[in-house]
């Protein structure tokens, strides 16, 4: 049986190339569709592959992984215009079953002169997939929800490296990002941790939240080295409401 990273890859290259294939690794009866401007099942898979086919797009893998039964994916689409995305897909029997995503355009290079995707990419460290699962996961609820600032030494490192388009290499960029304010409430404001997935030195986060009042979904992804978060990149999507919505699965 393929392993879930290369089924991953059949199916959104099947976005480029229009192959059969791509169609067969998702499993039509059970699928189920997270992303809120998508129509639920098999119709709205065909509706979104031939709306894209028309645009000629590229799809490039920055990073793949693979988790239990999800694999995801760090990807640059050109549908027209360069986007940044993260792909999850949740896989039973050599099918995909579920899938939710977070896309935004490319943008950068960021004060720090780098890009959205560039940066480390190699997988190292597979022992340590549940302590920096674990790391990431404190990080998120003690630092980004319940906004305990002063622990940010204790989980990232003084020279993270970043690649959000808006902020420079290094904690007090961080810091600082997270600490704006606007009529007394924060202008980034994470509320709910949906998912944590890992290989290796790499996590993946899913959150819900607020950025300037609007309601957010946040997707980080970090590199762990020596028990720190050394490299950090993210898409951050705006959900719309939900009377806008295509299907009633939610966004996470």
């Amino acid at each position: 049986m393929a392993s879930k990273k290369n089924l991953l890859k059949t199916l959104l290259k099947g976005l480029e190339t229009g192959d059969p294939a791509a169609a067969a690794v998702v499993n039509e009866a059970k699928y189920i569709q997270h992303n809120p401007q998508t129509h639920e099942g098999s119709e709205g898979l065909a509706e979104l592959f031939a709306r894209l086919a028309k645009t000629s797009p590229k799809v490039t893998f920055k990073r793949v992984f693979e988790d239990g039964d999800f694999a995801f994916a760090h990807i640059e689409y050109d549908f027209s215009s360069l986007r940044a995305a993260f792909e999850v897909f949740r896989f039973e029997n050599g099918r995909a079953v579920e899938h939710w995503d977070n896309i935004q355009p490319l943008r950068g290079p960021n004060p720090s002169g780098r890009g959205m995707q560039d940066g480390t990419s190699e997988i190292t460290g597979l022992n340590q997939t549940e302590s920096n699962r674990a790391l990431v996961r404190n990080f998120t609820e003690q630092v980004l929800i319940k906004r305990q600032l002063d622990l940010l030494p204790q989980y990232a490192a003084a020279d993270l490296i970043q690649h959000s388009p808006d902020l420079p290499d290094g904690l007090p960029a961080l810091r600082d990002a997270l600490q704006v304010a606007e009529n007394g409430k924060p202008c980034i404001r994470y509320q709910h941790l949906h998912r944590v997935l890992a290989e290796g030195n790499f996590v993946l986060c899913a959150s819900e939240g607020r950025l300037n009042g609007a309601h957010t979904s946040f997707y980080d992804l970090y590199r762990i080295e020596s028990d720190r978060i050394a490299e950090h990149w993210d898409t951050v999507e705006s959900i719309p409401p939900r009377s806008d919505w295509k299907n009633d699965n939610g966004k996470f």
